[in-house]
């Protein structure tokens, strides 16, 4: 008996294995998707738990306060810091302070000798007697005016002239103003000798202490020498260093606290003045500015300590360690206890750092119970099912 043979076109065999593939195929991403989109569990033993030292935390709520320490430095503050010097060309002629005398406004620093100071002094001098007579001689034609016994054209003529000295005498007046001479200055003078001296004393413009000295007897100045450098500590600015992950953190205008180890009983409170601008393309670092008061002058400029700033809402929220959550690609979630061996992966949404704190704003509730330390360890155990799965 012959063998019945049966034969199938090409095409049709293949196209049905083809579906078979296909139908194969459908049924492994159906399983995949359902396996992500599903709870993902992560399973330990007691032992396993022992070995890697795995933490739990209660969830609860707190508040949502705490400090951020930065390494800072202390600064002359530059409202309170002033350049002395001469706006008149000479040579120094006497200089009577030192570096680290204390010194009040309006004290002679040193003075200078110049041709051109003479000049100025005499100019006012003459500036000033023409007034005087001038104002002398209107005030006497005034007089006889009411008197009906003057003219008015004589009136009118000394008041012109008065006029005239007037001005010559404020002019001259803010010129010896300008470098620093007072009208007692000059007046004064002029009392005790009978000539003007060509001498011009240089005076610190504010209370505090010369940090800087820069010249010598006999050395010749100009406007552009900075022949001293007077400071007020009265008042410091303390510059702190915070990375700029933390820099939506800090607010301004809010108190600071610095502390030194030069004074390790003491504290010192101020408050920010100034956020910067700029990060520090090295250290990455953005510069956090407060002012302090310095009464009794503990803070020296260049001392270094540390700049405690209050961050955080002042609210109640979440809070959670930082180690607990998890980052990876973009995704932050935690490990929550669901049984003694059973944790499930579960996405949040976090908010304000504090003090190894961070805020959870979505995924968890209060009193669940989430894996602190040890996640790193779970993270890899999911990672490894995961890819047994695949």
């Amino acid at each position: 008996m012959n063998a019945i043979k049966y034969f199938f076109p090409l095409s049709v065999l293949t196209g049905s294995l083809l579906l078979m593939g296909c139908s194969n195929n459908s049924s492994e991403e159906k399983k995949t998707e359902n396996s992500k989109t599903g709870p993902q569990i992560v399973t330990v033993t007691k032992k396993s738990a022992a070995d890697i030292d795995l933490t739990l935390f209660t969830v609860r709520m707190k508040l949502l306060a705490g400090t951020l320490a930065a390494p800072a430095k202390v600064l002359p503050n530059q409202d309170f810091e002033a350049q002395v010097g001469s706006l008149v060309q000479g040579r120094v002629h006497q200089i009577f302070v030192k570096v680290g005398d204390v010194v009040t406004a309006g004290q002679t620093l040193m003075t200078v000798e110049g041709l051109d100071v003479g000049t100025m002094k005499a100019g006012f001098l003459i500036a000033k007697a023409s007034y005087e007579y001038a104002k002398s001689n209107y005030e006497r034609q005034q007089k006889l005016f009411d008197d009906n016994i003057g003219s008015q054209k004589s009136l009118l003529e000394s008041r012109a002239e008065y006029d005239k000295a007037l001005a010559e005498y404020h002019a001259e007046d803010k010129r010896i103003h300008s470098v620093g001479l007072t009208d007692e200055d000059v007046t004064r003078e002029k009392k005790n000798d009978e000539h003007t001296s060509g001498t011009l004393p240089i005076k610190s413009r504010m209370n505090g202490v010369v940090v800087e000295r820069n010249v010598i007897v006999g050395q010749y100045v100009d406007a552009a020498t900075n022949a001293f450098k007077v400071i007020n500590t009265n008042s410091v600015w303390i510059d702190g260093q915070i990375y700029e992950k933390d820099l939506s953190k800090v607010q301004q205008k809010t108190n600071a606290v610095f502390t030194t180890t030069s004074y390790p009983d003491l504290t010192f409170t101020g408050r920010i003045i100034s956020i910067g601008q700029i990060v520090d393309e090295q250290s990455r670092t953005i510069t956090v500015r407060g002012e302090f008061n310095n009464a009794h002058h503990r803070l020296k400029p260049n001392m270094f300590g540390e700049l405690n700033i209050p961050v955080g809402t002042g609210t109640h929220a979440l809070l959670i360690p930082e180690e607990a959550v998890v980052q990876d690609a973009g995704e932050h979630y935690v490990f929550v206890q669901t049984s003694d061996t059973t944790f499930e992966k579960r996405t949040v949404m976090t908010g304000t750092s504090v003090d190894s704190l961070i805020e959870i704003k979505e995924g968890l509730k209060e009193n669940d119970r989430i894996v602190s330390r040890g996640a790193f360890y779970l993270k890899s155990d999911l990672k490894k099912e995961e890819l047994a799965g695949e």
